[in-house]
């Protein structure tokens, strides 16, 4: 089964529906491409303001919050690319069909994982501290989650851009990476299963069943 460090991922569910606090600060250093920086941080901004709109409402069904949320997430976040690096060095053994199943249960995994947290949105806010250029087209934005009632939560995003394509490659919750924790849970899993990814696919469609009885 899918260890407990995978708790450590739901962690991220938080900064995908957090109120962008005023006062955003975004440093324009001269050596960085500062549109591209500038670019990426409005696009965290928009994120959390149609989450807000899109997700938090309390008299929102539930099929449609899920419905709304898998559009968010496949929108606005590299949903394939993350899902092959979180399955590693397995994603070359696994035979087409496989791929194809584990992409499908990744998707569903996270939206499942994550859906019911809007219902519980507390009035939390998100400030971007600042943002740096990465190699290639990747931006990193620093963020910070207030919270009513507990410590401050440090959120960093990978971003990157393709045209006018920009997705969320990665979310680091407190120095816990998303794709990182996913990668090594899920490898973990494999390793259990004699090395094969079928043994995963096993595992995963029991926990996305799981977690579907838990919400309805």
């Amino acid at each position: 089964m899918i260890n407990r460090r995978y708790i450590l991922a739901a962690l991220t569910g938080l900064a995908l529906f957090v109120v962008p606090a005023g006062g955003v600060v975004v440093p324009a250093l001269a050596a960085e491409p500062v549109d591209r920086v500038g670019h990426a941080e409005k696009f965290i901004r928009s994120l959390a303001d149609e989450a807000i709109e899109a997700l938090t409402k309390p008299d929102t069904p539930h099929e449609t919050r899920i419905a709304n949320f898998r559009k968010m997430f496949n929108d606005h976040f590299a949903v394939r690319s993350i899902g092959r690096f979180v399955l590693g060095r397995h994603w070359r053994t696994a035979t087409d069909e496989e791929k194809k199943e584990y992409l499908i249960l990744f998707e569903d995994l996270m939206v499942v994982s994550y859906v019911d947290r809007f219902k519980r949105y507390a009035g939390e806010n998100l400030s971007v501290k600042k943002a740096r250029a990465e190699k290639g087209t990747t931006v990193t934005v620093f963020s910070e989650i207030a919270r009513p009632t507990a410590k401050p939560v440090q959120v960093l995003w990978r971003v990157g851009s393709k045209g006018e394509n920009t997705k969320v490659l990665d979310v680091v919750v407190e120095g816990a990476s998303m794709s990182q924790t996913l990668r090594s849970d899920f490898g973990s899993i494999i390793r259990q299963k004699e090395g094969k990814v079928a043994g995963l696919l096993e595992v995963l469609r029991a926990k996305t069943i799981s977690l579907k009885a838990a919400t309805n």
